[in-house]
């Protein structure tokens, strides 16, 4: 690949359905989206590929190809062009360069997401844009988009989430949650950055968890568990969130991405690749564990995260329920396929030994 450039708003409104999206939407994707070169004689994509990516050639001539025979010729800025290549999934056709060509690639459930919502959502970007302050004010929403957890959120809960958010300036220093405390809102940053610590008898001053910045989102652990936060958020610059209350966070957010399973689903899951994840202490996990289970406890879910595998799908347990659903929802949020053992250890039929 010969290198990438920004895509401009003018290109995008030059191809299908792109040119169908609100100016302020399409300006908002376009800082997503990159225009990338390919070199001749290469493969944009083969025959029965399964990749949810949608293209369209910008310039330079692609070869179409079924069953190893021509069936188009796509030269870019032509009006066959201002269609996507062979949208079907899997592809009905081979996709081959005959020059250097420059195209344009979008994640298909991202544009699938945008389009929705901008068709449904008749409270404007530029509307919540108002209550921003700063240029970066759409970045939030479109980082929020396009992460894989609003993929699953349906479009009516979308415009619903960003109607109800409030908008809350912070200092530098400011406390947005204190560990121990009870659990009332979900945030999203929208500017500035935030600094996890969790404190632990050992270490008073807390331990850094994570550094987040716009587009980051928190606070979901407590709301979904139940239980009191377990760590404390602190601005490190001065900043605005979003925050979303508790009720609201449940029947829009929460409700529609936990996939909760039964131990029998759970064990399909774990026999076709997937794996056990363990988030209770690991005093509990030692004393008692499923077999071959993963223990990561709930509140270094966020600093371990990066150890998992995001092409293996976890079943995610604690004792009732409650932590796992609350560690299930920050991996899916991250792109992750996670499922939630229904009634967790306690349901019964569960086979438990002792950790090693």
């Amino acid at each position: 690949m010969a290198g990438e450039r920004e895509a401009s708003v003018q290109l995008l409104k030059t191809f299908a359905p792109l040119d169908g999206l609100k100016r302020e939407n399409l300006a908002a994707l376009a800082k997503k989206v990159s225009v990338r070169t390919m070199p001749a004689g290469r493969v944009l994509f083969k025959e029965g590929d399964t990749d949810r990516r949608t293209v369209w050639v910008v310039s330079g001539m692609v070869e179409m190809q079924e069953k190893s025979r021509t069936v188009a010729m796509i030269r870019g800025g032509t009006p066959e062009a201002r269609n996507p290549l062979s949208p079907q999934i899997p592809r009905a056709q081979t996709a081959r360069t005959l020059d250097e060509v420059s195209y344009l690639a979008i994640d298909s459930d991202l544009l699938d997401v945008m389009i929705t919502w901008d068709q449904t959502g008749t409270y404007e970007v530029t509307e919540l844009q108002s209550q921003v302050e700063g240029a970066s004010g759409d970045d939030w929403m479109t980082t929020l988009l396009q992460t894989k957890a609003f993929h699953r959120i349906p479009p009516a809960n979308i415009q619903a989430i960003f109607l109800r958010m409030q908008r809350v300036p912070y200092k530098a220093g400011d406390i947005v949650i204190k560990q121990g405390d009870e659990g009332d809102y979900f945030y999203a940053i929208v500017s500035g950055k935030c600094i996890v610590t969790r404190e632990t008898p050992l270490n008073k001053e807390g331990i850094k968890l994570a550094e987040l910045g716009i587009g980051d989102t928190f606070g979901e652990e407590a709301l979904i568990s139940e239980a009191k936060r377990n760590a404390t958020v602190a601005m490190l610059t001065d900043g605005v969130l979003m925050r979303l209350n508790k009720e609201d966070f449940r029947e829009l957010m929460n409700e529609p991405l936990l996939q909760w399973v039964s131990y029998e689903q759970a064990r399909e899951i774990v026999a076709k690749g997937g794996k056990w994840l363990d988030v209770r202490l690991p005093s509990e996990h030692q004393n008692l564990c499923i077999e071959d289970s993963l223990n990561i406890p709930l509140y270094f879910i966020r600093l371990k995260i990066s150890t998992l595998d995001r092409n293996t799908p976890y079943v995610v347990y604690c004792d009732t329920g409650r932590r796992s659903s609350a560690a299930a929802y920050i991996l899916v949020e991250r792109g992750f396929d996670a499922y939630v053992l229904t009634g967790g250890l306690t349901s019964g039929n569960v086979a438990l030994r002792r950790s090693a």
